[in-house]
């Protein structure tokens, strides 16, 4: 098996641009790519890309070259983007390729993300009202809180420092911060969750250009390396997004497998990540994901959130970003955001937002429907 590393990363800016496709975005994303890395489309030997909404990834070598690099597309969730980085690096690490690129790149419509009921043997999903996505994610926050003292107003402390971190990342799409009580005092949405706590379905565009370790050295001086890249489904008994039933039996969800396996693929601890980017779809999913990860006890979240240790500057930075609350969510990007935000940050490279005290090791988590998770650690 071979080690596998990042030596460049691309974005196209997340929000709404109307007039640019979906495409144009993942297509300015590959060309920055490979821009950080010193190396030409011709130099590829591999693509896995993804995308929800915005056509064929693949199709994509109409404009950036004709050369017979194996180019497969991933659709996973919101796990997508996440999906094609596990394909790319196991690619890599079996020593099939040496150089590839994870892509992944998304347009949607406004408004919440909808299940399409129909035809999919959903149909009491929608007559429930959990086909409304927000419905869900309520519903599943509401117990949590009872269940493990979180506070209505720690959920607004997470979207406050996500729109505060925002403001200083200028790929993010939200990038005005708010106080506490302007987001306890926005719309209510689906109790305890107000507008200002969830993100939005958006646009953007993200590509990693990856290189077998040994030959890292050739593209950049400062390579940052995947320890470990995994992906989990859900078991029995986990509460999930399309859950058909409420099981008897209580499992926990896709994101503590995933979590548990990539710590030990790394062959580190929860205790030895420096930053972390996890899944927030809403607020309380960031909360609910600390716990899940590893990062501390159920409950636990409700002091370390109120204390600010999750802050840039804190003891255990998440979401440095802004995470999905401040960037949205193009479904086929997402995932990819979390990793170049990571990058940059081993790098030194993240300006105003760079997490303090030269941090060495960083972790990522994404999570969506049906219950899949996907979950990544580097290293310098």
């Amino acid at each position: 098996m071979h080690d596998v590393a990042i030596v460049g990363i691309g974005m196209h800016e997340f929000g709404r641009h109307d007039g640019v496709t979906g495409m144009d975005q993942g297509v300015v994303a590959v060309r920055r790519a490979l821009a950080d890395a010193g190396a030409q489309w011709e130099d590829l030997e591999f693509a896995f890309g993804g995308s929800k909404d915005a056509g064929s990834p693949d199709t994509m070598v109409s404009r950036l070259g004709l050369t017979g690099l194996q180019f497969i597309n991933v659709h996973n969730g919101c796990a997508t983007g996440g999906s094609a980085l596990i394909s790319s690096y196991n690619a890599i690490r079996s020593g099939t390729f040496e150089i590839g690129i994870a892509l992944g790149f998304d347009k949607h419509e406004r408004g919440a993300f909808r299940v399409r009921t129909r035809g999919d043997n959903l149909e009491w999903y929608g007559e429930s009202g959990m086909a409304l996505t927000t419905q869900f994610f309520g519903m599943k926050i509401n117990r949590y809180m009872h269940d493990y003292g979180i506070t209505q107003n720690t959920l607004a402390k997470v979207s406050t420092k996500a729109f505060r971190n925002g403001a200083l990342n200028p790929m993010a799409w939200r990038r005005k911060p708010f106080s506490e009580e302007e987001v306890l005092e926005s719309t209510m949405l689906s109790y305890p969750l107000t507008q200002y706590m969830f993100c939005s379905p958006g646009e953007g565009g993200v590509a990693l250009v990856l290189v077998r370790a040994d030959k890292a050295k050739e593209f950049t001086d400062n390579p940052v390396y995947l320890k470990s890249c995994v992906v989990k489904s859900r078991r029995f008994g986990s509460f999930e997004v399309f859950s058909p039933h409420l099981a008897n039996e209580f499992s926990e969800g896709p994101t503590v497998d995933a979590s548990k396996a990539a710590f030990e693929m790394a062959g580190i601890g929860p205790d030895e990540i420096d930053l972390a980017q996890l899944q927030d779809t809403e607020s309380g999913a960031e909360v609910m994901h600390m716990a899940e990860n590893g990062f501390c006890e159920h409950g636990e979240q409700e002091s370390m959130i109120q204390n600010g240790e999750t802050e840039i500057d804190g003891r255990f930075p998440v979401n440095t970003d802004g995470g999905c609350l401040a960037n949205g969510e193009p479904i086929g990007a997402s995932g990819l955001r979390q990793v170049y935000e990571n990058v940059l940050q081993l790098r030194g490279d993240a300006g105003e937002r760079q997490v303090p005290n030269d941090p060495q090791t960083a972790y990522t988590h994404v999570y969506g429907a049906p219950g899949i998770s996907g979950v990544t650690i580097l290293s310098k």
